[in-house]
């Protein structure tokens, strides 16, 4: 018995870890923004890393709640090894705050109605409902896993993404060096969801509202990029600015139709980004941010290893897993 303890207490930590959480509170951020704050004791060994750090949400079961969600390391395969119906949904969201003194963990919600389940509960979230998250261990040498904000020494950062990454963006703002340089993009539904965000006095926060019942992602954002890289960081020299609106909606349905090998979904440096002029961190719906890529590399010439790209989600789909 003796022997069986040692052993375990020698191993080491996981780096990722069930939490349970309940809801501490609520707050209505912007028209498509909701902040929810989870509390609890085990929170007190929630990491701390930052950034862009990934979580997964776990939401309950009607009438089961959590009794058939696998804990331990290897969570994931026990999870998909469930029957469908004992499965609870979990969605991945970037944690926006940690405080744990306080045991508690901010993550903003992206709201789009009751198209997902994810967004449905936290439009009516309430406080003392109980919730699980699957996040980092402080206590973990591996806490840092689930960052992709991996910049080497890069004069300029470029940070662009749809509302699904503006909490990640806003997360990495307000981490950057005090001498940081760049832009940062953010597309969002309305004006009036323009976030609340510190960011070094280098670093232009630029939010960019789609407007009229026939916006597209990616309207806003794509030229917007495309004129910034043009005047700021081109590898090559100049480019030509923002294109038309045909030919960007030509270029959007190209990506969403076409399956390019050299394209993935969810691209990343390993390691720290190769040093330059330039790093760019790209994230949100994945035909958007697949049409930035191309752009950044085949275009603007920079090396695929200063362009981490994340397509968080694509039209159509739930969830990228």
């Amino acid at each position: 018995m003796l022997t069986s303890l040692v052993e375990a207490a020698s191993r080491p930590r996981p780096a990722y870890r069930t939490f349970r959480t309940s809801v501490s509170r609520v707050v209505r951020l912007s028209p498509h923004f909701t902040r929810v704050t989870f509390g609890g004791d085990e929170l007190a060994e929630f990491g701390t890393a930052g950034l862009d750090q990934r979580v997964k949400v776990i939401l309950p079961i009607p009438g089961r709640g959590f009794v058939d969600f696998p804990d331990g390391e290897d969570w994931y395969r026990a999870w998909r090894e469930l029957p469908a119906e004992r499965r609870n949904t979990f969605r991945t969201y970037t944690v926006r705050a940690v405080r744990p003194a306080e045991r508690e963990v901010d993550i903003d919600f992206a709201l789009h109605g009751d198209l997902g389940p994810a967004s449905a509960w936290a439009s009516a979230a309430k406080v003392g409902e109980e919730i699980l998250l699957v996040g980092p261990d402080e206590l973990s040498p591996g806490r840092t896993l689930g960052i992709d904000f991996r910049p080497g020494e890069v004069d300029t950062v470029l940070l662009a993404g749809d509302e699904t990454a503006a909490p990640a963006i806003c997360a990495i703002l307000e981490q950057l060096p005090a001498n940081a340089a760049g832009v940062a993009m953010i597309e969002v539904p309305t004006a009036e969801d323009r976030l609340a965000v510190r960011a070094p006095a280098g670093v232009e926060v630029r939010w960019l509202a789609r407007s009229g019942a026939d916006a597209v992602h990616g309207e806003r954002l794509v030229p917007a990029v495309r004129d910034w890289v043009a005047r700021t960081c081109c590898a090559q020299g100049c480019l030509p600015g923002a294109p038309s609106a045909a030919h960007l909606r030509r270029a959007l349905d190209l990506a969403e139709q076409s399956e390019v090998d050299d394209a993935p979904l969810w691209d990343v440096p390993e390691g720290r980004s190769l040093d330059g002029d330039c790093y760019a961190w790209l994230a949100g719906e994945a035909t958007v941010i697949t049409t930035l890529r191309r752009f950044l590399v085949r275009e603007a010439g920079m090396d695929r290893r200063q362009v981490a790209f994340m397509g968080y989600w694509r039209r159509g789909r739930a969830e990228l897993d």
